[in-house]
């Protein structure tokens, strides 16, 4: 798996990891019953502390997309639906939105004037 974190993005380090993970289901690079590397080889990977992964493991066993199992690792439990992956790329726009000065109402505007 291959994630990269962007270390100027406002969002909190395991909501970046969490989206990844998401993603990566979502477009089908993981599917039902592939295990998940061990979170120490993930945080390494990406240079960050080993608790940070595993909370956004839990937020993805919390939606039901991982299954923790004992003695066999976190492996996916299904894939993410079209709604999650739409959520997660509305936070996405909505935090590259407020980098470049445009509010929440602007991208509603932006996003109704392409229908």
């Amino acid at each position: 798996m291959l994630l990269t974190l962007d270390l100027n993005d406002a969002r909190p380090l395991h909501e970046q990891v969490a989206g990844a993970i998401r993603r990566a289901i979502g477009e089908g690079s993981y599917r039902p019953g592939d295990r998940l590397p061990p979170a120490c080889d993930l945080a390494g990977a990406l240079g960050i502390n080993s608790n940070t992964v595993l909370r956004a493991l839990r937020e993805l066993r919390d939606e039901g997309l991982l299954e923790f199992r004992r003695g066999r690792g976190v492996s996916v439990a299904g894939r993410a639906d079209g709604r999650a992956l739409l959520v997660q790329r509305a936070r996405e726009l909505l935090e590259e939105g407020k980098r470049y000065g445009y509010s929440r109402d602007d991208l509603i505007t932006i996003l109704e004037g392409l229908t």
